[in-house]
């Protein structure tokens, strides 16, 4: 199998809400183009979308391909979830919309400490090797976001778990708070292959500063640099599928175009990109990367409408360039949608970040900055 996983969760959108407002023409020229090079990964999920995403996969993907050539992913959402008899009846529906007998790789979703307690509860982990027994889960695992710590916890009581989903990228390798390095090499020990997400971080190491981005183009013009995102994870050991959730055709081409024959990086591409993280890391304020669970109305979403992810764009934005020149595209986006400033801190914005930032603290520092 190759190494490019298509994640469904950023899909091209349309203003037709028939298919939630996915544009089904070109994400299924999308699909064609990807399977015609022998990519063959697909990763879904019950909440992407507005859940959307399992049925464009089943419309797309599994009416119009022979099963042995794809693999889908799909998640278990545990965030509400109360009474165990909601594991099968969710599973059930994933099934029917996906358009499939069987699920290659089946994670329970976004596991953290608490997530992990619900799971416990509801005997998620038994479930799963249930369903494995009867042919229904191929290899059961779980997405993670949280502490090298909590991993670890997790793997000792559950190390039957075939395979483990991690936030990786360059930017958080080290980081204090997604400690991507940490639970890398906490998946290894147990021997648990790893897939990949975020690896660009939402797309933002697409678009990075202008000095950084030098240091790539200066060693090599015709790459993206998207590219040396998704390369430097795929260059690791242990690592089943580098996922990368694209939005149009030219994503799909850049990203099939080095991985299709893939090579990892050498020592020299490696020094590159350290080089890049510090100057980008210096840049960075708030480390979101759009996934936009804060607001997912499937989660609770926000009460008083506040665009989150945009606001923090907006406040990146600033710090790097000068508050000047954004103001008046804050002022536009209060426009249609709710102010920071007026955060009621219920908190479930909180509870659904895969990052564990501070959210309702950082709505009220975008709110000072953009009013001063």
């Amino acid at each position: 199998m190759k190494k490019l996983g298509f994640g469904l969760m950023r899909l091209t959108y349309t203003e037709d809400k028939t298919w939630g407002n996915i544009d089904l023409e070109k994400t299924r020229e999308m699909i064609d183009a990807y399977m015609a090079e022998g990519f063959t990964y697909f990763d879904t999920a019950w909440v992407y979308h507005g859940g959307f995403s399992e049925r464009v996969f089943g419309e797309l993907v599994a009416k119009r391909y022979p099963r042995e050539q794809f693999q889908v992913t799909s998640k278990m959402p545990l965030w509400n979830m109360k009474d165990p008899a909601e594991l099968q009846k969710t599973f059930d529906e994933q099934l029917k919309k996906c358009g499939v007998e069987y699920f290659d790789y089946y994670f329970l979703h976004a596991l953290n400490r608490d997530v992990f307690a619900t799971a416990e509860n509801l005997g998620a982990f038994e479930w799963m090797q249930k369903m494995k027994a009867e042919g229904k889960i191929k290899h059961p695992g779980f997405s993670f976001h949280d502490s090298a710590d909590a991993l670890e916890m997790m793997l000792s009581k559950h190390p039957e778990v075939e395979l483990v989903q991690l936030q990786i990228n360059y930017i958080d390798w080290e980081s204090d708070n997604v400690q991507s390095r940490k639970c890398y090499e906490i998946c290894k020990r147990y021997g648990i292959p790893v897939s990949i997400m975020e690896p660009i971080k939402g797309g933002s190491l697409a678009n990075i500063m202008s000095d950084a981005k030098k240091i790539f183009t200066d060693y090599n013009p015709d790459a993206s640099v998207a590219s040396w995102a998704v390369r430097y994870c795929a260059s690791m050991d242990n690592i089943l599928v580098v996922l990368s959730g694209m939005s149009n055709m030219e994503q799909l081409k850049d990203n099939m175009s080095y991985m299709k024959d893939f090579v990892p990086l050498n020592a020299e591409e490696q020094e590159c990109v350290k080089k890049a993280t510090e100057l980008i890391k210096s840049t960075i304020a708030i480390p979101c990367t759009a996934c936009r669970y804060c607001v997912d109305e499937t989660n609770g979403g926000c009460p008083m409408k506040i665009n989150i992810p945009r606001m923090f764009e907006l406040y990146n934005e600033s710090k790097r360039y000068g508050i000047a020149s954004f103001k008046w595209h804050y002022n536009e986006e209060l426009k249609k949608t709710g102010n920071p400033a007026e955060c009621v801190e219920c908190g479930n914005c909180q509870g659904h970040c895969p990052q564990g930032l501070k959210i309702i603290d950082l709505l009220k520092e975008v709110s000072s900055a953009f009013s001063s």
